[in-house]
């Protein structure tokens, strides 16, 4: 019996996996060129602009960024007077982290650019293809959340 293999090109997961590094890395650009920003940076950033306060952990869950990278994008962020950290009053090792003044303008300022970048990335598909992209990665979410 012949043994079987991957063709990892056509394999779905892996195809996926370069689909998102690759509109994540064009999109980087974007932040890196305006505000020198990382991209766990940039995710803690739009994290804490869109949410307000949260804790690291609760930016770690929401960005799906491992807790070493959190932890390195908060400390730059801080250091760039960027964001305040707040103790926790019930629970000392917990902090609160929220934008600064400053923070939250870098924030504004980058949100009409992200939206123009997701708007002409879907202006390189049809109106059917944005449609069924848009509409196969909610179900494709949906149903990996529910297992």
């Amino acid at each position: 019996m012949e043994p079987e293999f991957l063709e990892l090109e056509s394999f779905l997961p892996y195809r996926l996996y370069r689909l998102a590094d690759t509109v994540s890395r064009e999109f980087s650009r974007i932040y890196r060129e305006r505000h020198g920003l990382t991209r766990p940076e940039w995710r803690t950033l739009s994290g804490l602009g869109e949410r307000g306060t949260m804790t690291a952990t609760e930016l770690g869950e929401q960005s799906a960024m491992h807790k070493t990278k959190v932890s390195r994008a908060v400390a730059e962020l801080e250091r760039r007077r960027w964001l305040t950290r707040t103790p926790d009053e019930m629970d000392r090792r917990v902090e609160h982290l929220a934008l600064t003044k400053v923070g939250l303008a870098a924030y504004r300022e980058m949100v009409p650019l992200a939206k123009a970048f997701e708007r002409e990335l879907l202006e390189r598909l049809n109106a059917g293809e944005q449609t069924a992209i848009v509409k196969g990665v909610a179900a494709l979410e949906k149903a990996l959340a529910g297992k």
